[in-house]
């Protein structure tokens, strides 16, 4: 075979292999790239709402935690109370009753809240703290207490609270009680639980 035309040769093949490659490259970062939308959309169909480790770091380091790089400090360990109140005839209580976290540990807790009325409400969750000064150490990556919520006569949700607590917080403080209060949205899903006839005889 002609040296030429074996040169020409060779290097239309490699021009050919080239090709694929970039096709191959291409392709796997579409994938990639269409990764994270549709792991969104399947966690939306599923109801499934979390936040990603990047997306919670940077959460974090919006908040200025000092350990927004996910770092842990496992030398403290704090006992974590959660307590609810209901103002009204419903019911709504957390899945444990507390946790033990090191400061800088994602925690994830589920929260029940089953309207037992016969009619429509909203209603939304005001959180609060003790001792006060932990608040500002108690940092809220997800909570339905950011939102009004609306359920039918016996509906029942579930919500997720995602929580970090500051490694900043005052070592002598040991024990942290978040409360939720679930107040009726006024104007929304029927009058107040306070107006109702019923109110009377519901629990607080």
């Amino acid at each position: 075979m002609d040296l030429r035309v074996f040169a020409a040769a060779l290097s239309r093949d490699n021009r050919q292999l080239m090709l694929k490659l970039a096709v191959v490259v291409a392709l796997m970062f579409g994938f990639g790239y269409a990764m994270v939308p549709l792991y969104r959309a399947i966690c939306s169909a599923l109801g499934i709402n979390v936040l990603s480790l990047a997306e919670r770091q940077t959460a974090l380091a919006e908040k200025g935690v000092a350990n927004g790089n996910g770092q842990i400090d496992y030398s403290r360990e704090i006992t974590v109370e959660f307590d609810t109140n209901a103002r009204g005839p419903w019911d709504f209580k957390p899945a444990v009753r507390h946790l033990k976290v090191h400061p800088g540990e994602l925690t994830q807790v589920m929260y029940e809240f089953r309207n037992v009325q016969d009619r429509t409400m909203s209603a939304q969750a005001i959180p609060s703290y003790a001792p006060m000064q932990a608040s500002a150490h108690f940092n809220k990556l997800e909570c339905f207490c950011f939102s009004e919520y609306t359920l039918k006569p016996g509906e029942s949700r579930q919500w997720p609270v995602v929580f970090v607590i500051d490694p900043r917080l005052p070592r002598d403080v040991k024990t942290i009680t978040l409360s939720y209060t679930f107040f009726e949205v006024a104007g929304k899903g029927g009058v107040r639980i306070s107006q109702a006839p019923a109110a009377a005889g519901g629990r607080q």
